[in-house]
């Protein structure tokens, strides 16, 4: 099984069937996409797409990950906000199934739990119903990325087709430990992003880390080679990489991505 894949967040907004071409020419087997571009940083000037309003784009997306052997890791961009109703989202869940994707990751701007656990028990209830399997990213958007409070989530949800999305910089940032990631039921990790950072934040924001200047696994302070051999096999392993130094310096999705794919090659076939 190919399991390396790489996430949207790494190419800042590359168009689907280029990320696609660039996934399959690096060796991955998996892209982690949203339905539109993330528009936020665009340093590559690529033009605005959206998967979710044009047809076209969506049947040459479907194309190209046919061709080139490739599936949809994840499809992101799926969240619990207050005061909106969660089912407002069923019609993008439907395009995830029309193209293919198994899996959508959430997560929640609600700091309260119990109204997390429900609105996410609602998402996971309107995914099944379709096939589809919901991952929820621990982190520091919502109120469970501290691991118990994550499994107390979890099982309050209490669906089948509900886990956790482990992002390596959110799981040690936020203060969790190997030892209990040692101790999760491996059914509760759903899908992983792997990156590297220091220990301690280098920006003025957690957020602007996070979203725009990640490293190379083993460039930074992350117990990494630990981390993977804790994950189940059979988990998919996909790059969240943003290295927004590297493309104001002009240095394109490829090159920047290229030792990132070679580092995690190396740490999984360990």
């Amino acid at each position: 099984m190919n399991r390396l894949g790489i996430d949207r967040l790494s190419t800042f907004g590359m168009p689907p069937v280029e990320f696609v071409e660039l996934a399959a020419d690096l060796g991955c087997g998996h892209v982690g996409i949203g339905l539109s571009r993330m528009s936020d940083y665009n340093p590559h000037h690529y033009p605005d797409w959206s998967l979710r309003d044009d047809k076209a784009l969506r049947r040459d997306f479907v194309g190209a990950l046919e061709t080139h052997g490739l599936s949809i890791g994840v499809v992101e961009g799926f969240a619990l906000v207050p005061d909106r109703d969660i089912r407002a989202c069923a019609a993008d869940l439907d395009l995830v199934r029309e193209m293919g994707g198994i899996r959508i990751a959430c997560v929640s701007l609600d700091k309260d739990l119990a109204r997390t656990i429900a609105g996410f028990a609602v998402l996971a209830e309107m995914a099944a119903e379709r096939g589809l399997l919901v991952s929820a990213e621990m982190g520091s958007l919502g109120p469970y990325g501290l691991v118990d409070a994550a499994l107390e989530m979890a099982a309050g949800i209490g669906m089948a087709n509900f886990s956790l999305m482990l992002d390596a910089m959110h799981y040690f940032r936020m203060g969790n430990s190997l030892e209990q990631l040692a101790g999760f039921d491996p059914l509760l990790i759903g899908y992983v992003q792997l990156c590297d950072v220091p220990l301690k934040r280098r920006f003025e924001t957690y957020m602007e880390e996070a979203m725009y200047e990640r490293m190379v696994p083993g460039q930074g302070e992350l117990p990494l080679r630990e981390f993977v051999a804790l994950l189940p096999t059979d988990v998919v392993v996909s790059l969240e990489i943003p290295i927004r130094s590297l493309a104001e310096q002009g240095i394109g999705p490829r090159e920047r991505l290229a030792p990132c794919v070679a580092a995690a090659r190396a740490l999984l076939e360990v």
